[in-house]
């Protein structure tokens, strides 16, 4: 009994590596040149294949602990095999994605298909960001009630919406996301989020009371209006809700 919630934990990271062969599988041109002279570009569907399996993984990464704690089976090597495998599934995965996109934005250009390597790898700062970020965790017990910077599968999930916006071009977005500037952007935020010390709140409600879990409220309330309105659009918007509602709260963050 103790060893399902580590199949459990086992289960993402198949999931993620499973994402990552999805998302090198590009099968497909990218680039396509109209008679006009036009050139547009698009989105392998494959990659999309890998963002759901990178969402799939977080739905088992938020099971795996819920498992643990019901057959209270919470252990060390419990805790360590869910970085390991949410340093594959959030971590490296994700930073595959930003390469493909990163390399589809330079396709797009004239002689884009000669970029030099060294302007793919910043994508792996976040695998690397991933990396800082499970491992600061691990030792930082006083990390129980809240968190110093973003969760890793925050991360990850955030970048594995953005494959599957452009997928099914979501308020024509995909113009924008293809721009290697936006890209090494993200690549920036979010690693320095999932590095940094800023305190943000844990999404459990240890308390009862209203004005005890106002902030997680006030960000369930935004979670679902973005749902319903922005489908896949949300995921970031959310992301940026839940910095900005934990700022706005850090009072009240334990």
């Amino acid at each position: 009994m103790k060893q399902i919630a580590n199949l459990f934990t086992l289960l993402n990271l198949v999931f993620g590596c499973i994402a990552i062969v999805f998302i090198l599988q590009t099968g497909q041109s990218i680039v396509y040149v109209q008679p006009d002279g036009f050139t547009s570009w698009d989105m392998p569907e494959k990659i999309a294949m890998g963002s759901l399996f990178i969402f799939a993984a977080g739905i088992i990464d938020f099971l795996d602990g819920f498992v643990a704690r019901l057959l209270k089976a919470s252990s060390d090597m419990g805790k360590q095999l869910d970085s390991l495998a949410d340093m594959v599934s959030f971590g490296v995965a994700p930073g595959l994605i930003l390469y493909q996109l990163l390399r589809i934005s330079f396709a797009k250009e004239t002689d884009g298909l000669d970029i030099s390597i060294a302007a793919l790898l910043p994508a792996f700062l976040v695998p690397c960001a991933a990396a800082w970020r499970l491992a600061k965790f691990n030792i930082d017990d006083s990390q129980q009630h809240s968190f110093k910077g973003i969760p890793t599968p925050a991360a990850g999930i955030t970048i594995a919406s953005l494959p599957l916006i452009i997928h099914y071009q979501q308020f024509n977005l995909q113009q924008i996301l293809f721009n290697q500037w936006l890209i090494y952007g993200i690549i920036i935020l979010l690693s320095y989020l999932m590095v940094s010390n800023i305190s943000l709140m844990s999404l459990k409600f240890k308390e009862s009371g209203l004005k005890n879990n106002a902030p997680k409220l006030v960000l369930a309330a935004i979670t679902i209006v973005a749902a319903l309105v922005l489908q896949w659009v949300a995921i970031p918007v959310v992301l940026l809700a839940y910095v900005i509602v934990s700022l706005a709260f850090k009072n009240k963050i334990a």
